[in-house]
């Protein structure tokens, strides 16, 4: 079978995306198990102001921030999307005498980067800060009180 690979966007005009590489395991709540494509993890920021250089990023998960840098990959890995191209030609039959599908892959990205997260992360949450202790009003002595009459 072969297996064509066509990118419409050119090289250069190709979008960029980037892999996210966290060491251990992302657990979501058990109600979104099985449901976790689109699914809101955390917020992803970039902690230089120009986002191409190689500065640092923060990776905020509930209350757990990491701290990571944006590495180069060896090589460069394609984002792909698979496109099945049903062949109406009769001469070629596929197994069970149906038409053969061909297979068509559509590059929609390409990775140069990833972003790597690898230490523990740093929690948010701080201790209370401890209450001040009320001043109890001083205790009357016997010379401020005043003599009965």
């Amino acid at each position: 079978m072969q297996i064509q690979v066509r990118c419409g966007c050119g090289e250069a005009a190709c979008p960029e995306w980037a892999v996210v590489e966290v060491q251990g395991v992302l657990q979501p709540q058990p109600c979104f198990s099985g449901r976790i494509q689109g699914l809101h993890i955390g917020r992803l920021c970039s902690t230089s102001s120009a986002p191409t250089s190689k500065g640092g990023y923060t990776f905020t998960v509930g209350y757990h921030e990491l701290a990571g840098s944006k590495v180069t990959l060896k090589k460069p890995l394609l984002v792909l999307r698979k496109k099945k191209n049903d062949k109406g030609d009769a001469g070629e039959l596929g197994q069970g005498g149906q038409a053969a599908a061909e297979v068509e892959l559509e590059v929609i990205g390409i990775i140069r980067h990833k972003i790597l997260f690898k230490d523990r992360p740093k929690a948010l949450i701080s201790k209370p800060v401890p209450k001040e202790k009320k001043a109890l009003p001083a205790a009357a002595t016997p010379s401020t009180v005043p003599p009965a009459s």
